[in-house]
C-alpha cells in the first residue's frame, strides 16, 4: 500500500477492510473499514510495472470495474476509477464474480459467470496517474465460466486462462447425450497490445472437472503455464511441445470419509522469491499441500507434493513476505500462522508425478498436529449466526447477546458484551486503599516509564519500573504526605503537587520547594510538560511556568476566582511552543471556565459554560487529528481541542475548545454511570484518548478517523494513569479498593468482547429455559456421523486392517490397528468426516451460559435430524417445564423425500439442569416449528399448523389447520 510493509485487503460481504500484521507481535491490527454499499464479489491486488504501490480492483454487483489507492496518510481508500459496464445486481451475465490480473499489472480481465468478459488495459500517464482503457469484449456465448486467471508471460502479450464450459450443443439436444459428453475446457485468450483487441488464442478439453486455477509464475521467474486443480487430481498445462503433468491428490489414511467421495483443492496461495517459488494448496479437509514443480530447460517434468499442515478450511489463503500465513475463513475465526519451517527437511514423504500409479489410486499420508506453522493471532469471526437472544442472563444491568454461530465441529456459542476488552497484565494488592496513581518517566526522550507514583491518605509510595516493580525511597518525592499530581516537568526534571506545597525535582536529585502561604493549602492543580496551576482554599489562583533555564516562575499576580475550585485541567503543550494558553477551571457554582495564560493577557477570563450539575474533573484534549509534517519535517498530528467535562451526576460533557479564542461550543452530551466522573488522558495508538470513570469505565478515542465512546468490560476502577513498558507500550495502570492492576487495550474498535465455548455439531436453535436461565440448543449436521457410528466404522475399519494382513504381518498390523483406534485428531481443526446424502447427525445440550460448561447432552441416533426447539409449561400438568424437539428422519435434500418425523418430549428436572426422557410422538412430515401457545403447544408439521396437548404416552393432537400454505 505504499507504507513498506505487506498489507492484507480483505472483503466481508459488503465491508472491506485493511489489516495489518505486525511483523514483530504478529498481532492483526485493523487499519481501516469501509462500508461498500454492496455486495464484493471478487477482489485483487495489481502493481504496474515498475510501480512501487499496490492498487485494488474491487468486482462487485454494481456493474462497474472499480480501482482503489490506499492513502496512508488520510487512512483512507480513495477510488481512482470506476468505469460503468452493465447492469447492477447479481447477474448470470453481467461481469463482476471473476478478475484476473496480468501478473506484470498491465491488463485486468472481468468475467461474469455466463458470457460476458472485458478486458480493460491499465497504463500510467505523463504524470505518473494510473490511466484505465474502455473495455475491450472477449465474449462468447452459451458459455459458463468457472475460473479466470491471468497466465504469467513475462512482457510478451497479455494472456488470461478460463475454465469454460460450453452448453450450445447440450442445450439442443433432446436425446441428453450430448449433455453426458460435454467437456470442460482451458480457454486462453490473447490481449494484442499492438492490434488493441483480445483474441481467443487456444482451446482444448479436459479429462477431469476442474474447479479452479493457479498461475505458475514466468518471464524469468519460472516455466509459465497454468496447475489446473480438479477432482482428484492436479495437473499442469503449458503452450508448445510441453506434455501434460498430472498428479493425484494425495489422501487421509484409514479416512472415515466414504471412499467413493472425490478430492478437491479448495484455495491456494502463491510464494515467490528470486530464485524459487512454491504453492501451498488446501484440500477440503483442511490440509495444506506445499507444491513445487521440477524443470529441465524451460519444461516442467514433474510435480512434487508434500503434506505441509493442516488448518481448519479456508476461502482464502496469502503468504506475506515476513514468512506469514493468512487463512481467511467464510465460517468461524480467521487466523495468521508463522511459517516456522519450510517443510524441506522432515521426515514427510514426498509424492510426485513421476512415481507410478495405477490409473483411480492415489497416494495416503497420516494427517498430523502443526509442524511446520505456528499461530500467532486469532481473529473472532462470528459467521454464520444461526441464531441469537438478548437477555441479562449474568446480572450485569446491561443485556448480553448469546449467539449460536459457527458450522460443524467450529461451532460455538458466544456471549458478546458491549464493551472493550481489557486483557489483565498484572494485578498486585497494596498496602491500604489508595485514592490516586500516576506513571512519569525520567526524561521526556524516554519510551517507557520509570515510576509509578501512588498516593494515600496520609503517604505516597514510589515503586520504580524495571525487571519487577519495586518501591524505592531515594527518588526525591516526599513520601509522608498524599500527593495531588505527579509529573516530568521540561526535559528531564520532575514535579511533585501535594496540599502544603510544590516540591521541583531537578536530574540531578536537586530539591527547589514551594511553600503554601500561611494556614492556606492547595486543594487542586493542574500540570504539564512546562506549566503549573494551583488552586489554594478560598478559589485563588497561583500560576508557575518554567524559564528556558529549567527553573519554575511564579507569575506576579494571582487570581481570585468567584467560589471555590473543584477542578482544573491543561492542555499538553502544542509541539514547538512555549505553553499551552488556556486553563480550565471547575467551580462549585456549576460553571466551567477558560483562563488565558497568555503573557498578553494572563490569568484573564475568556469564556464560560453553566453546566447542569457539579463538575467532578476536567480534561482538555486534542483528537481527531490528521498527521502533517512542518516545514523542518518534524511529524506532527493537529487536531481540534476539546474540553470533556466530567460531571458528579454520572454525565460526561464533549465540547469544542476554539484553539484562538477560547470559546467553547457544540456541546454533546452522554450519561456513564451513577458515579461522579473522573477523567484522566491516556495514549491509544499514538493519539490522546480519555478514560471516563464512573460505575462503569469508558474510553473516549478517536479511531479510523471517527470518534467513538466504548465501555470497558471490566469491574469499576477509582482512578488510572497512561502506562507505557516493554511488555505493554500502551497500557494503562489503575486502581480499584486496594489493588494495583496493570490493564491492556489491545482490540480498539471492537464493540463487543465475546467469550466462546466449543459446540459438536452446527447449532440450529436455542432457547433459555425461564427459571434457571439455561441454554437448550439443538444441533444438526447433515452429512455426518453420530459418535456411536463412528466408533463403530472405526472399529469395523480396524479389523479389515487385521484381516487384510498376511498371515507373517498379523501383528504389525494389529499393532497399526491399535493405534488406528487410538488416534483422536480434534474435529475443529481436521474437521469431521463426510458420511455422505442423507446421513444426520444432531445432539440436544443444556448448557449452562455463564460458566459454558454443558450440564446435559442428548445423543440422538444416526439420521434423525432436531430441527426445532421449545421450552414451555402445560396447563394440565402444573409447574413443571417441557423440552419439546422436533426431529426428521431420513430425510434426503435433494430429491426431497423424508420418512416422517418425531416430537421428542421431554421433562426438565434437576432445576433446569437434565432432561428427562418422556416419550416421543411421530408425525408425517418435518416438524419446523414450535411454539407454546395457551398452556398447549403449536407445532407446523410439513404444510400442516397443530395445537397438541401433553398425554401419558404421547402428545395429543387437540385440531389442525390445513389452509395456510
Amino acid at each position: 500500500a505504499g507504507t513498506k510493509q505487506q498489507e492484507i485487503v480483505v472483503s466481508r460481504g459488503k465491508i472491506l477492510e485493511l489489516l495489518r500484521p505486525d511483523p514483530n507481535t504478529g498481532k492483526v491490527h485493523t487499519l481501516l473499514t469501509v462500508e461498500v454499499f454492496g455486495v464484493i464479489r471478487s477482489l485483487m491486488a495489481f502493481r504496474l510495472t515498475g510501480g512501487t504501490k499496490d492498487y485494488i480492483v474491487v468486482g462487485s454487483d454494481s456493474g462497474r470495474i472499480v480501482i482503489l489507492e490506499y492513502q496512508p496518510s488520510k487512512n483512507v481508500f480513495e477510488k481512482i476509477h470506476q468505469e460503468t459496464f452493465g447492469k447492477s445486481g447479481c447477474r448470470r451475465i453481467v461481469p463482476g464474480q471473476y478478475l484476473a490480473v496480468d501478473p506484470k499489472g498491465r491488463a485486468v480481465m472481468i468475467s461474469a459467470i455466463e458470457k460476458q468478459k472485458l478486458v480493460y488495459i491499465l497504463n500510467r500517464d505523463a504524470a505518473a496517474r494510473l490511466t484505465i482503457s474502455s473495455p475491450l469484449e472477449a465474449h462468447k456465448a452459451n458459455t459458463l465460466v468457472y475460473h479466470v486467471v491471468g497466465v504469467d508471460v513475462g512482457f510478451e502479450n497479455p494472456m488470461f486462462a478460463c475454465l469454460e464450459m460450453d452448453y450450445e450443443e447440450a442445450d439442443n439436444d433432446p436425446t441428453g447425450e450430448a449433455a453426458a459428453n460435454t467437456q470442460q475446457t482451458l480457454t486462453f485468450y490473447e490481449l494484442d497490445l499492438g492490434l488493441n483487441h483480445v483474441v481467443r488464442k487456444y482451446s482444448e478439453p479436459l479429462e477431469e472437472h476442474g474447479n479452479f486455477l493457479i498461475t505458475v509464475p514466468g518471464g524469468s521467474d519460472g516455466p509459465s503455464g497454468v496447475l489446473i486443480c480438479s477432482e482428484n487430481y492436479i495437473t499442469y498445462k503449458n503452450f508448445g511441445d510441453q506434455p501434460d503433468i498430472r498428479c493425484p491428490i494425495p489422501r487421509r489414511r484409514n479416512d472415515l470419509d466414504d471412499p467413493e467421495r472425490g478430492m478437491i483443492f479448495v484455495c491456494s496461495a502463491t510464494h515467490k522469491t528470486k530464485s524459487m517459488f512454491f504453492f501451498l494448496a488446501q484440500t477440503e479437509q483442511g490440509d495444506i499441500f506445499k507444491i513445487t514443480l521440477e524443470t529441465d530447460e524451460d519444461m516442467v517434468t514433474e510435480i512434487r507434493l508434500k503434506y505441509f499442515d493442516t488448518v481448519p478450511v479456508a476461502a482464502a489463503m496469502c503468504v506475506l513476505k515476513t514468512g506469514f500465513l493468512f487463512v481467511a475463513s467464510e465460517f468461524g475465526n480467521h487466523y495468521l500462522y508463522q511459517i516456522a519451517h519450510l517443510g524441506d527437511d522432515d521426515e514427510e514423504p514426498e509424492f510426485s508425478s513421476a512415481m507410478p500409479l495405477e490409473e483411480g489410486d492415489t497416494f495416503f499420508f497420516q494427517p498430523r498436529p502443526l509442524k511446520n506453522l505456528v499461530l500467532v493471532d486469532e481473529l473472532d469471526s462470528l459467521s454464520p449466526i444461526l441464531c441469537c437472544q438478548i437477555a441479562d442472563l449474568a446480572n450485569e444491568d446491561t443485556p448480553q447477546l448469546y449467539v449460536a454461530c459457527g458450522r460443524g465441529p467450529r461451532s460455538s456459542l458466544r456471549v458478546l458484551r458491549h464493551g472493550l476488552e481489557v486483557s489483565e497484565m498484572a494485578v498486585s494488592e497494596l498496602p491500604g486503599n489508595p485514592n490516586a496513581v500516576w506513571t512519569v518517566r525520567r526524561h521526556v526522550e524516554d519510551e517507557f516509564d520509570a515510576y509509578i507514583i501512588v498516593s494515600f491518605v496520609n503517604a505516597t509510595l514510589v515503586l520504580s519500573i524495571g525487571e519487577t516493580v519495586e518501591e524505592v525511597t531515594d527518588s526525591g518525592f516526599l513520601g509522608t504526605t498524599p500527593t495531588l499530581s505527579c509529573s516530568l516537568l521540561g526535559d528531564d526534571a520532575l514535579v511533585q503537587v501535594y496540599p502544603d506545597g510544590i516540591r521541583h525535582i531537578r536530574a540531578d536529585k536537586r530539591v527547589n520547594e514551594w511553600k503554601t502561604p500561611g494556614k492556606k493549602t492547595i486543594v487542586k492543580c493542574a500540570v504539564n510538560q512546562r506549566q503549573v496551576v494551583i488552586a489554594l482554599t478560598g478559589g485563588e489562583l497561583v500560576y508557575f511556568e518554567m524559564d528556558p533555564s529549567g527553573q519554575l516562575n511564579e507569575y506576579t499576580e494571582r487570581k481570585e476566582m468567584s467560589a471555590d475550585v473543584v477542578c482544573m485541567s491543561l492542555a499538553n503543550v502544542p509541539p514547538g511552543e512555549q505553553r499551552s494558553r488556556f486553563l480550565a477551571v471547575g467551580l462549585v457554582d456549576n460553571t466551567v471556565r477558560i483562563i488565558s495564560l497568555d503573557p498578553s493577557d494572563c490569568l484573564q477570563p475568556l469564556s464560560m459554560q453553566a453546566l447542569p450539575a457539579q463538575p467532578e474533573s476536567l480534561c482538555i484534549v486534542e483528537m481527531g487529528g490528521t498527521e502533517k509534517q512542518d516545514e523542518l519535517g518534524e511529524r506532527g498530528s493537529i487536531g481540534f481541542l476539546y474540553l470533556n467535562i466530567g460531571l458528579q451526576n454520572g454525565v460526561l460533557l464533549r465540547t469544542v475548545l476554539d484553539p484562538v479564542t477560547g470559546d467553547l461550543s457544540d456541546t454533546r452530551t452522554r450519561y456513564l454511570g451513577s458515579r461522579p466522573v473522573k477523567l484522566f488522558r491516556v495514549r491509544m495508538q499514538g493519539q490522546e484518548a480519555v478514560l471516563a470513570m464512573s460505575s462503569r469505565s469508558w474510553l473516549s478515542y478517536s479511531y479510523q478517523s471517527r470518534f467513538h465512546l466504548t465501555p470497558l468490560s471490566y469491574e469499576t476502577l477509582e482512578f488510572a494513569s497512561g502506562f507505557a513498558s516493554e511488555q505493554c507500550p500502551e497500557g494503562i495502570v489503575a486502581i480499584s479498593t486496594n489493588t494495583l492492576r496493570i490493564l491492556a487495550l489491545e482490540k480498539l474498535g471492537a464493540v463487543f468482547n465475546q467469550v466462546a465455548f466449543p459446540l459438536q455439531y452446527t447449532p440450529r436453535k436455542f432457547v433459555i429455559h425461564p427459571e434457571s436461565n439455561n441454554l437448550i440448543i439443538i444441533e444438526t449436521d447433515h452429512n455426518a456421523y453420530t459418535e456411536a457410528t463412528k466408533a463403530q466404522r472405526k472399529q469395523q475399519m480396524a479389523e479389515e486392517m487385521v484381516e487384510a494382513a498376511g498371515e507373517d504381518e498379523r501383528e504389525l498390523a494389529a499393532e497399526m490397528a491399535a493405534a488406528f483406534l487410538n488416534e483422536n485428531l480434534p474435529e475443529s481443526i481436521f474437521g469431521a468426516p463426510k458420511a455422505g446424502n442423507g446421513q444426520w447427525a444432531s445432539v440436544i445440550r443444556v448448557m449452562n451460559p455463564i460458566q459454558g460448561n454443558t450440564l446435559d447432552l442428548v445423543q440422538l441416533e444416526q439420521n434423525e435430524a432436531a430441527f426445532s426447539v421449545a421450552v414451555c409449561r402445560f396447563s394440565n400438568t402444573g409447574e413443571d417445564w417441557y423440552v419439546l424437539v422436533g426431529v426428521a428422519k431420513d430425510l434426503i435434500l435433494n430429491p426431497r423425500s423424508v420418512a416422517g418425523g418425531f416430537v421428542y418430549t421431554y421433562k426438565l428436572v434437576n432445576g433446569g439442569e437434565k432432561l428427562e426422557f418422556l416419550h416421543k410422538t411421530p408425525v408425517e412430515e418435518v416438524p419446523a416449528a414450535i411454539a407454546p401457545f395457551q398452556g398447549r403447544v403449536l407445532i407446523g408439521v410439513g404444510k400442516l399448523l397443530r395445537v397438541y396437548d401433553l398425554g401419558k404416552k404421547k402428545l395429543l393432537r387437540k385440531c389442525e389447520n390445513k389452509v395456510l400454505a
